[in-house]
């Protein structure tokens, strides 16, 4: 049974806590699914992803491909999991079910605190997916570091 660990964004970008996160995943050994709402956010976020630091390549592709189901790390914006992820981190208010969060190793919830909506969705998210009986953290980087603000 996983977790759901909500990630709220004030000091990093989208793309490096992503970055950060996706990493750890694949250093537990899952593979990643990134899920989002909208296909050219998703292309943004490859763009970047490819252009980070030779020391710190995360291999990753786009949905829609040849060898989707090969992918450690997939971006999509369907319900589905083609790359067998264990690892699933939701962008944007990307939606995430109770079943995922307690058949996956883990569910990121990665929100912008700079945006109204995104924390609305947050919000939500959190009190659906804890009144479904899922496990639930709450980290913020508000101090400068990542800190475990909440859980349920």
């Amino acid at each position: 049974m996983g977790a759901a660990f909500f990630y709220h964004l004030t000091r990093s970008s989208l793309d490096e806590a992503l970055s950060l996160l996706i990493d750890r995943s694949l250093g537990n050994g899952w593979r990643v699914a990134v899920r989002g709402t909208q296909v050219g956010r998703l292309e943004w976020l490859d763009q970047k992803l490819w252009m980070g630091p030779e020391d710190h390549f995360l291999p990753h592709g786009l949905a829609g491909g040849a060898h989707d189901a090969l992918q450690p790390v997939l971006l999509t914006a369907g319900a589905d999991i083609p790359n067998g992820a264990a690892c699933l981190m939701a962008i944007d208010g990307a939606d995430v079910a109770p079943t995922e969060v307690n058949t996956l190793d883990r569910v990121c919830i990665v929100f912008d605190g700079y945006d109204h909506d995104q924390l609305t969705r947050a919000r939500g998210q959190w009190k659906s997916l804890t009144d479904a009986g899922c496990s639930a953290q709450y980290w913020s980087e508000e101090s400068g570091r990542w800190e475990k603000k909440a859980e349920k």
